[in-house]
């Protein structure tokens, strides 16, 4: 071979050299914003910048190892990756790759043949339905169509951070801003993110959550850490340390899932009804379904295992979903069955019903009885029935006749006084009432503050109902209607206004509602007031900083009352420094610390009693001996026992507390005689509440109301030697004062 020859040689191989460099610098050029461009397959060996090592670095998840291969040629300073100036969303078009110059050969008439070189996967390479992003390049390519974003994947101290827009486009979610808050917004499936420029915490739905940096603005492209966007979005993705690129699988499984009703299912007899509540992720919709195991009607009872499968529009199947369903054996009917102690009885007799009905398959039952009773007090043969009817709706009927002879054994009036049950009512002749002796007694107080807030009892605005500062022993008495058309609540805030700390200890409490029926509510409301002294369930300690709000007594608060809902509280608290106490009623989204100085004071409504009450505790001592005779002992009359006086602290009015509501009588009869009936007896209207005699909760009545004035509920019955009974008294919300309490002597009892 010449030197002429060689030359040649020479001169061709340095051309073909320089002709396989790849073309690393992006064209200026671009194209309108939404419009993908195909990747070219570029074969792009070349060694990683240290830039881009810090951006693989930076960013957390699944690594790709690197394969082992030959060392790459390493690029030209001058053909390093530069993104393209553009806007966010913008495309933009890559420069071709140049052609290779044919190789050199000995004879110029020779066939000119390329130089082969092993040609990688391009970076674009990836499954269906997956997001690639190029490191420190505004390129991102999902199903091989390059998009770019308004900024480069940028490291920022030590964090990788994206464009927020052009990731969630590609997600198929939407973005908006809110100029108010300066927050961006995406919306996921009926949640909310918020991101906020400069701040390191996002928000899904309200909870906070801290990014690993602070989201910022660059060049009017909004730029949140790489991580919270998948965190946020539960996105699962790889990074591949050899191309460069982070690799966002979006394409998901759909899920199924499906429920079975009824709850319970008999064989042979049940339709079993599948609601399927199935879905599918980005976009997709579920196209097809597949059942393994199910029947409508399972003949045979037993477990069965019924499958669900769901596939998307994007042909991909969910993982099988199981529900294990136990089918039970046909129901079978109830057997209703009573006995009595005998076939015969007096008039006036008492009459034992034992219930002895039954379940084949343990079923819970409830009876309904018809004609049952005590006692009967006519002649002749009577038919009592009885029906149970079991959980699933079938019943049985039994019926047994008895009968009445003409002798008596009680006239119904010594009947009742004798066996009416406790907290049952029976009918006397209320007039009668009146003319009975009144009880002597002793009375003294206790001191303990009265905070009455019931009026306006039916409240039509947000507003302070009421408002007092008082300290030591202090009780609550709250009841309120919600008259408004949305959703309200109720609270009592508490704000200490001295220099020291002050102490509140809720030492019993009791609530009742949110329902539509006053007397309901005040009756709940005592009973758990009393069970709180029973248990001491209520107790607790909250403590006030000087100047500090909180809200108190939450057992009010943590119910929402819909519109002409009631609620009533009682609750007495000890303070060691004056606080001053708030009750408002606001609307239930709103914040009751932020929203009480923009309240105002709400009217009295001229019917119902607020005010605040000194010696609120009314202690009443009876020594002697009472129950041998008809007498009674008069509770809220403002005569026999007065009200209370005070002063409405809103208006600076007097005010007179009618019914004396909210005041405890703590009442000890020292000395009730042997066989004495005590019954409760409303004179102002029908009444429905507890009392606590001797410890015990009694109702008064156990159902419904007890109307005045021809109506009894029982309390106590004594026995045969003397006794000292205590009862508390407190008047519920709702029902009617003034009350009586009765005291008579109960009949000869009789052999039967």
């Amino acid at each position: 071979m010449n030197v002429r020859k060689l030359a040649l040689i020479a001169v061709l191989t340095v051309a073909q050299a320089a002709s396989a460099i790849p073309a690393f610098a992006e064209s200026a050029t671009q194209v309108p914003a939404g419009t993908a461009v195909k990747a070219a397959a570029v074969n792009t060996a070349s060694s990683a910048t240290p830039t881009e090592t810090a951006a693989a670095t930076a960013i957390t998840g699944t690594v790709s190892p690197a394969p082992i291969a030959s060392p790459a040629p390493t690029a030209s300073p001058a053909a390093s990756a530069m993104p393209s100036s553009t806007t966010e969303g913008s495309q933009a078009v890559e420069q071709p790759v140049m052609t290779p110059a044919p190789s050199a050969s000995e004879s110029p008439l020779a066939t000119i043949q390329p130089t082969v070189t092993p040609t990688p996967n391009p970076a674009s390479a990836a499954g269906a339905g997956q997001l690639v992003l190029m490191m420190n390049s505004n390129k991102m390519y999902l199903n091989g169509v390059q998009y770019l974003a308004g900024q480069p994947m940028a490291v920022k101290n030590g964090v990788s951070n994206v464009a927020i827009r052009a990731m969630v486009e590609r997600v198929g979610l939407k973005l908006t801003y809110n100029g108010a808050t300066k927050e961006t917004i995406i919306m996921k499936n009926g949640n909310e993110l918020r991101f906020k420029t400069n701040s390191k915490i996002y928000t899904v739905n309200g909870k906070a959550t801290t990014m690993k940096g602070p989201a910022y603005q660059y060049k009017n492209t909004f730029m949140v850490p790489l991580t919270s966007i998948t965190q946020a979005l539960g996105i699962p993705y790889t990074v591949d340390n050899v191309q460069k690129r982070v690799i966002l699988t979006l394409q998901t499984k759909p899920k199924a899932s499906f429920t079975v009703q009824p709850a319970e299912i008999f064989a042979g007899e049940t339709t079993v009804n599948y609601v399927t509540s199935s879905t599918a992720s980005n976009g997709a919709t579920i196209v097809d379904e597949r059942w393994e195991g199910r029947q409508d009607i399972f003949e045979q009872p037993g477990y069965y295992t019924v499958n669900y499968s769901v596939m998307d529009s994007n042909g991909q199947w969910s993982d099988p979903y199981s529900v294990t369903i136990n089918v039970l054996k046909p129901n079978q009917p109830p057997v209703a069955q009573f006995t009595t102690d005998k076939d015969e009885y007096k008039m006036g007799e008492p009459i034992t019903i034992t219930n002895i009905s039954s379940d084949p398959d343990g079923d819970q039952l409830t009876e309904s009885w018809s004609n049952r009773a005590l006692a009967f007090f006519n002649p002749g043969p009577v038919s009592i029935q009885l029906t149970v009817t079991d959980t699933h709706g079938l019943s049985s009927t039994f019926e047994k006749t008895i009968n009445i002879t003409n002798e008596v054994l009680y006239s119904q009036e010594d009947f009742n006084k004798l066996f009416v049950p406790l907290g049952d009512i029976y009918t006397i002749n209320g007039s009668e009432i009146p003319s009975w002796n009144k009880i002597s007694y002793t009375a003294s107080s206790e001191p303990v503050t009265l905070i009455r807030s019931n009026s306006p009892e039916t409240v039509y605005s947000e507003g302070i109902v009421y408002q007092e500062t008082a300290m030591g022993d202090t009780r609550l008495m709250v009841h309120h209607k919600n008259s408004m058309s949305t959703n309200m609540k109720m609270y009592v805030i508490a704000t200490n206004n001295n220099l020291y700390p002050t102490t509140i200890t809720t030492q019993r409490s009791g609530f009742g509602g949110p329902l539509d029926i006053p007397t309901a509510t005040g009756k709940k409301s005592i009973e758990t007031y009393y069970q709180s002294i029973q248990t001491g369930s209520a107790y607790s300690n909250v403590t006030l900083q000087p100047g500090e709000n909180k809200v108190v007594l939450t057992t009010l608060s943590n119910v929402t009352m819909k519109p002409g809902q009631i609620i009533s509280l009682m609750s007495d608290v000890f303070s060691d420094y004056p606080v001053k106490y708030s009750v408002i009623m606001i609307d239930a989204t709103k914040d009751p610390l932020l929203t009480l100085p923009t309240l105002s004071y709400l009217d009295r409504d001229g019917v119902h009693n607020r005010g605040t009450y000194a010696d609120a505790n009314r202690i009443i001592t009876v020594t002697d001996p009472v129950g041998a005779t008809p007498s009674r002992l008069v509770i809220g009359d403002n005569n026999s026992d007065p009200n209370l006086p005070g002063t409405d602290a809103l208006s600076g009015t007097e005010a007179s507390n009618a019914g004396n509501f909210g005041v405890v009588y703590k009442i000890t009869l020292t000395r009730v005689a042997p066989n004495t009936l005590i019954t409760l007896n409303p004179r102002g209207g029908k009444y429905q509440g507890p009392l606590l005699v001797n410890g015990n909760i009694i109702q008064a009545p156990n159902s419904s109301a007890v109307d005045a004035p021809n109506q009894n509920s029982v309390l106590y019955r004594t026995g045969n030697v003397e006794q000292t009974i205590e009862i508390m008294f407190t008047a519920a919300s709702g029902s009617n004062l003034p009350i009586n309490l009765l005291f008579m002597p109960l009949p000869a009892q009789k052999a039967q």
